[in-house]
């Protein structure tokens, strides 16, 4: 599987990606926000190029009464501010609407990841409330609060 957008191509990623997963969820600009997963199974590889500049994820919920996806993603710190995870983030997130038939879509950065908010703002995530003491800060340990966005199918933006 493939999934195609305008500067990046989703694919899952294989063994030879996790070395490189590895040392770019550890550079500092990415470290601050996540801590080292234990593998990437169930992620899919951000390819620029020809190589491997991040990953992203996404969760569903099936049951037809709640059913909507939710992503994760991070970029290399070198790749950041050039309009590639607006683009991943996008391409995901239609592919999610238009393949797998979700209608909504989350997502949750730090309340303080002002980068990654307008990131996606403008793919046209909204702002639904803060979630208060969300997740622990990976370097410091403390709690910290978590932005709940969402984005509807009919408001996605490209």
């Amino acid at each position: 599987m493939e999934i195609k957008g305008d500067l990046v191509v989703l694919r899952p990623v294989d063994e030879e990606d996790a070395a490189v997963l590895h040392g770019i969820v550890r550079e500092p600009e990415v470290a601050a926000w996540w801590a080292p997963p234990e593998g990437f199974d169930g992620m899919l590889a951000i390819v620029m190029e020809g190589g491997v500049i991040g990953a992203i994820r996404y969760d569903e919920e099936l049951d037809e009464d709640y059913r909507y996806a939710s992503i994760d993603i991070f970029i290399g710190a070198r790749h950041q501010g050039r309009g590639v995870g607006t683009d991943a983030v996008r391409t995901l997130a239609r592919w999610l609407i238009r393949e797998r038939g979700h209608h909504r879509i989350t997502i949750d950065p730090a309340v303080v990841n002002t980068v990654a908010i307008k990131c996606y703002r403008k793919v046209g995530f909204k702002p639904v409330g803060t979630m208060r003491e969300y997740e622990r800060d990976p370097i410091s340990g403390r709690w910290r609060d978590g932005l709940l966005m969402d984005l509807l199918a009919r408001e996605l933006i490209g």
